[in-house]
């Protein structure tokens, strides 16, 4: 762990605030008590890139089910990947010694270009990664046409 927070790349379709102490992990008062939430799951990371031909998301998102992640349009422009991994039940009898997977809810925004065709979304999940798919809407290059120098 650096003392020194990276600092992420922002853009300006990037709808998340930064947080400057998002990397750094504080220390819980007790392990004896189960906690309510790990900020490791709550901040998941997601990659946007734009190929020529869509906008790809990629989240990694391990554990949970696809009927625990929504996708969701909002306003037309703006994409809302979100979910939540539940705390797992604890019994009376059990002592932890150590709780380091996730649990908590997460929710990501992302405002989309123009050129985003929003009616045709597509979601996949495979191996624990979050796939959503946008195709982008094919620009029409302009007529060119040559015009013939006299003189």
């Amino acid at each position: 762990m650096s003392l020194i927070p990276s600092f992420r790349q922002s853009s300006i379709f990037d709808l998340d605030p930064w947080d400057p102490f998002r990397d750094f992990q504080f220390p819980s008062s007790s392990l004896s008590t189960f906690p309510r939430e790990n900020s490791a799951f709550v901040n998941t990371r997601i990659d946007w890139k734009e190929t020529p031909e869509a906008h790809v998301f990629k989240a990694d998102i391990p554990g949970l089910k696809k009927e625990e992640v929504k996708v969701e349009i909002e306003d037309d422009r703006v994409l809302q990947i979100s979910g939540e991994r539940k705390i797992e039940k604890e019994d009376k009898n059990d002592k932890w010694h150590r709780v380091e997977r996730s649990s908590g809810k997460f929710s990501r925004r992302f405002r989309l270009p123009e050129n985003a065709k929003v009616g045709e979304i597509k979601a996949a999940m495979e191996n624990g990664v979050l796939s959503v798919t946008i195709p982008k809407v094919e620009v029409k290059k302009p007529d060119v046409k040559a015009i013939e120098i006299s003189g």
